[in-house]
Order: structure tokens, then C-alpha cells, then sequence
């Protein structure tokens, strides 16, 4: 008799089934995708929760009397709680519904930071952050003459504490930092990295659009200030993401954008704003986004996150075995704990012209800097080759992978 004690069984060939777009062929051969770092491919279930909403109840939410306006709010507002499960939240009323992890940052930055920083004050950030979590603080910092400070890491790819803590001081209003790096896969110690700025008193956001989909993520237990994430690098759609937040420090900032929803009532001689969380959504808001997001999720609870993160490590450690025994490949960012991504140089070869060539077998990485270039400053190069896993990667896949870049190697050289 089957319990709750009994282990997932994990079938990455049943898994595969449920995403139809890895049964096409990309220039005559099978699609082996390696981007998902950037997006994820999305399974049926999410596809069909989009086509469904579209056939059988869109509509405005909130405001409509009628019955599929009903039936939209009440698919919207439980996608509030769906998430709020999902990473541990207190309450729903401290999920906010944004375009994605962009959006959500500069919601923080602007709301939380223009009302928290003023001259001479810091924020910190690390060297492996994101774009996205890079130019919102510089636009701050530039504006209230205040002072970005960046952690430095180790030629691993590791933040290094020590310095840190020394950067913790009376001055630093906030600290923002990645959970797991888009580029190079370390999976930083947020946990501690929050412990420490909380003993000093600082907040702190945590970029965790590379993590809520490779490891379990409880905001509670990590104590984070704001978490943000989007849906479509963990299987849902794309235009929606979250920004969550402690209420007591949504309750004091001022709403983000304007427009209707995130109003309570209106005057020309006053405005009233909405409770936590619509202050923050203004405007008609991604109804689909959030409905797909839900049935995202459900479909990684469906799978489970231990075993998804115990194949992904598999995965990573395989692809990693392999690259290593290729002759010029050398990989960037070797960090003890991480996950998801693969980045690597091919001695006097040009990323670009890797990734074009392995396309012409069907395998499609990312190449550039992505979106991380002062990280790639930080180890003297303009950019890497990256392949990033999912759950539905397989070991079969790192042999297609590994075997057509021996062959590009060999044609470019």
C-alpha cells in the first residue's frame, strides 16, 4: 500500500511527453534545448489552462457582476494563494502579481528604496547579480546620492563572506542579492547572507528567479524582506511574475504605478489607495499569467521538487563530467554548491560562433554575456557558452550536446 512516505518515482520519459514543443526537429535534427536558464518550455497542462480561460471565461476581474467575471476573479485570486503555498508566504495579501522578476526589483527599488535611501547612504548588490539587479540600485543610488557597493567573489564564483560582513554597516539600507546566478549556477547562501544583514537591521531582496524552480524556497524560513521570481523559467507563461514582501513593509510604501484596481476611491481632491496587495497592480492585470502560473505550479508539485532538483544535480554533474574531458573547453564558475547552468570558453574560439554552429545540430544555448557583464569583467571575458537544464533533460542529451561540440570545435579551428 502506497504512503506518504513512499518516494517519488522520477520518469524524465513521461516527463518529456508532457512538453510537446521537445518532439519537433530543429534543422533536421531532434531539439535538444539548453536554455532554460532564459525560459522554460512549457507542459500541456499550462497550454491548455491558457486555452481554456480564453474559450470559457475571459473577462475583467473584481469589478464584473456576471458570471464569467466572477469565475476569472476567483481563478486570479487563488493563484495568489497557490503561490503563497508554494514559497511559504504568511499570507496572500503579500504576493504581488508583476510582469516578471524585472518588474518586481523595480517595484522594490522604486517604492521600498526611494522612500529608504537618501545621501550617503549604501545598498548592496554582489558581482554576479543580474542586469535586472544591477541598474535599478544604480538608478537609485544615482538619484539620492547614495552609494552601490558590491560584493566581490572568488574565482569560483563564490561570494566571499568575509567581505561582506565588512560591508555591513550603519549606511547600507538594503541589500539585494541573487539566490542561484543565471550565469554560472552558484547557489549562494542566502540564508546566512540575510541572518548577518538582519542583525544589523537591513532588508533585503532576493532575486530567486533561477531558484524557485530547481529547490524547495521558504520565505519564512530564509526571513527574506522581498523575494521575486516570473513564471516562465519555471513552466508557466511569460508576462507575469511575483514580487513577495513582508506586509509591514508593503503596508508603508506607496503604490508603484497608478491606474485603476490599486485605488479604494477617487476624487480630484483625493485618492485613496487599495489594501496590499492590489496598491501595487494597477490597471487590467495578466489574468491568463496568473492562471498558468498556477497550473505551473501544480504540475512541479505534481513532479516534486526533491526530485526535480536530484535529477537537475544528476544532469549537471554528468554534463560537467563530459565537458571536462573536451580539449580547450574551460568552464566558468566551479562553485561547490550549485545548479541548473553550465557555463563555458572554448580556447580561441568565439561564444557566438559555438552557439551557431551547435544550432546546425539542434542544440540550442545561450551565448553572450547574459545580462551579466560585470560579471564577465570579473573573469576577463566578453562571454561564455551556457547550457542550462530542466527537468525533462536527459543524459542522452548531454551526449548529443557533448558530441556536436567536439564536431563544432573541430570545423571552426
Amino acid at each position: 500500500m502506497e504512503t506518504a512516505l513512499v518516494k517519488k518515482i522520477f520518469d524524465v520519459d513521461q516527463v518529456r511527453k508532457d512538453f510537446p514543443i521537445l518532439s519537433r526537429e530543429v534543422n533536421g535534427k531532434p531539439l535538444v534545448y539548453f536554455d532554460n536558464a532564459a525560459t522554460s518550455q512549457k507542459p500541456l497542462s499550462v497550454i491548455n489552462a491558457l486555452d481554456n480561460y480564453y474559450k470559457t471565461c475571459n473577462s475583467n476581474i473584481h469589478r464584473g457582476v456576471y458570471l464569467i467575471s466572477a469565475e476569472a476573479s476567483e481563478a486570479y485570486d487563488k493563484a495568489k494563494d497557490k503561490v503563497k503555498e508554494f514559497i511559504g508566504a504568511k499570507d496572500s495579501s503579500e504576493i504581488i502579481f508583476t510582469r516578471g522578476t524585472t518588474e518586481a526589483i523595480n517595484l522594490a527599488a522604486y517604492s521600498y528604496g526611494r522612500q529608504s535611501v537618501t545621501e550617503g547612504d549604501e545598498v548592496i548588490i554582489s558581482t554576479m547579480e543580474h542586469h535586472s539587479n544591477i541598474v535599478p540600485w544604480q538608478v537609485l543610488c544615482d538619484e539620492k546620492k547614495a552609494k552601490l557597493k558590491i560584493i566581490p567573489i572568488t574565482d569560483s564564483g563564490e561570494i566571499i563572506m568575509d567581505e561582506y560582513k565588512k560591508m555591513l554597516n550603519e549606511k547600507v539600507k538594503l541589500v539585494s542579492i541573487c539566490h542561484i546566478s543565471n550565469s554560472i549556477g552558484t547557489i549562494n547562501p542566502v540564508k546566512e547572507i540575510i541572518k548577518l544583514a538582519h542583525e544589523k537591521n537591513i532588508p533585503i531582496l532576493v532575486d530567486g528567479a533561477q531558484a524557485v524552480h530547481h529547490t524547495k524556497v521558504d520565505v519564512q524560513s530564509l526571513d527574506a524582506d522581498f523575494y521575486a521570481f516570473s513564471a516562465h523559467k519555471m513552466y508557466g507563461p511569460m508576462g507575469i511574475g511575483v514580487l513577495y514582501g513582508k506586509a509591514e513593509l508593503l503596508e508603508q510604501m506607496p503604490p508603484y504605478q497608478t491606474g485603476g484596481d490599486m485605488i479604494s476611491s477617487v476624487s480630484f481632491e483625493k485618492t485613496d489607495y487599495n489594501e496590499i496587495p492590489m496598491k501595487f497592480e494597477a490597471g487590467t492585470p495578466n489574468v491568463e499569467g496568473a492562471i498558468g502560473l498556477t497550473e505551473a505550479i501544480d504540475y512541479i508539485n505534481s513532479i516534486g521538487r526533491d526530485q526535480i532538483h536530484e535529477h537537475e544535480k544528476e544532469i549537471l554533474e554528468y554534463a560537467t563530467e563530459e565537458i571536462e574531458q573536451i580539449e580547450s573547453v574551460k568552464i566558468i564558475g566551479t562553485a561547490r554548491n550549485k545548479t541548473g547552468s553550465l557555463s563555458f570558453i572554448v580556447e580561441g574560439l568565439s561564444a557566438l560562433d559555438i552557439g551557431i554552429m551547435l544550432d546546425t545540430f539542434g542544440v540550442a544555448v545561450r551565448t553572450g554575456h547574459h545580462c551579466t557583464e560585470p560579471l564577465m569583467r570579473r573573469f576577463k571575458i566578453p562571454g561564455t557558452v551556457r547550457a542550462s537544464f530542466a527537468m525533462y533533460n536527459t543524459k542522452e542529451e548531454i551526449d548529443v550536446f557533448t558530441s556536436a561540440l567536439r564536431k563544432s570545435i573541430n570545423i571552426l579551428k
